[in-house]
């Protein structure tokens, strides 16, 4: 069994996380942290977990566990492993932003499982990529590593409200989300880097911008991301590319017909769908934000670090918001 501790355990993604783990066969988890809700039921807070643990929160970290997940805020990963050193026989798990550029990153693998399977297999150190960039990146792999991003990228891509976390905020209560659209942070979204990486990491030379806008959605979570660019490939050719680079990958699918976000919401699957209008390649890419975008990615990384197949444990739909 692995032995597991999850670090901030009372936001959106640890509440996923639980409800994964709770049901994977090869896990055992051994405490849950939390300073603010130490002492409390787990179903307390995360209340569809109720009759499914009795685990309490606690204050304490132990090291007797294999594997610590990171699920607190951008920056505080960082600020927890400065006071609080590790043993090197712990694998970790982040997933913040703090370690996914390879300027940050120390000896942490971005852990996108259908980029650097090999690597994440051989390390102890992982960082889990961002929601946006994952469904964004998926889109783009393939016309990557064949060389065929020859001119600039644009991203229209909306996100459920749960992407932006448990903290209530001005743009998240409901009054303000319910019936509304709005656009933030247009040209410059913090996923953009991780993005950029991993398109160099196969197309060296790629050179051309990323236009990104994204889009607040009301409704609680996944991403549908409309991503367009310039291609040669007829439509046809475009299928069998990506059918081709995702046929070893057991959570990205090549859809044949227009998909809708209720396909993948509660799961850990990306739906990828392709369409030529002219010179322009339009590709579709759907997830769950905090599944594929966050605790179950987590969750298939951790399969691979043990030697588990990269489903185990992911074929369970957890509870929506």
């Amino acid at each position: 069994m692995i032995r597991v501790g999850i670090i901030g355990g009372a936001g959106y993604t640890a509440g996923e996380l639980l409800r994964i783990l709770i049901f994977h066969p090869e896990v055992q988890i051994e405490f849950v942290h939390s300073n603010s809700n130490a002492g409390n039921l787990i179903s307390d807070v995360h209340t569809d977990l109720l009759g499914e643990t009795v685990l309490s929160f606690t204050d304490e970290i132990s090291q007797a566990v294999d594997t610590i997940f990171l699920c607190m805020g951008h920056g505080k990963s960082r600020e927890f492993l400065d006071k609080n050193p590790i043993a090197e026989s712990i694998k970790i798990i982040d997933l913040s932003r703090d370690y996914r550029l390879k300027a940050d990153a120390k000896d942490f693998i971005y852990g996108l499982p259908e980029l650097n399977k090999d690597k994440i297999q051989e390390t102890n150190y992982l960082a889990n990529p961002g929601c946006f960039a994952t469904a964004i990146q998926l889109a783009l792999l393939p016309l990557a590593e064949g060389r065929l991003l020859t001119n600039d990228i644009h991203v229209n891509a909306i996100t459920g409200s749960t992407g932006a976390g448990q903290k209530p905020g001005a743009t998240t209560h409901f009054s303000w989300r319910n019936n509304n659209v709005s656009v933030y942070k247009a040209f410059k979204h913090q996923h953009l880097d991780e993005i950029y990486q991993s398109v160099e990491q196969l197309q060296p030379d790629f050179k051309k911008d990323i236009h990104f806008i994204p889009v607040r959605g009301n409704f609680s979570r996944g991403i549908f991301a409309n991503v367009y660019t310039d291609c040669a490939l007829t439509e046809a050719e475009a299928v069998y590319l990506y059918e081709h680079f995702y046929e070893n990958d057991p959570f990205v699918f090549v859809s044949k017909q227009n998909p809708n976000l209720k396909q993948i919401v509660n799961t850990n699957k990306c739906v990828i769908y392709l369409e030529k209008h002219g010179d322009k390649l339009l590709i579709v890419s759907m997830i769950d934000n905090l599944v594929k975008g966050a605790s179950g990615q987590a969750v298939q990384n951790m399969n691979l670090m043990f030697g588990l197949a990269e489903n185990v444990g992911l074929g369970l739909k957890a509870v929506a918001f």
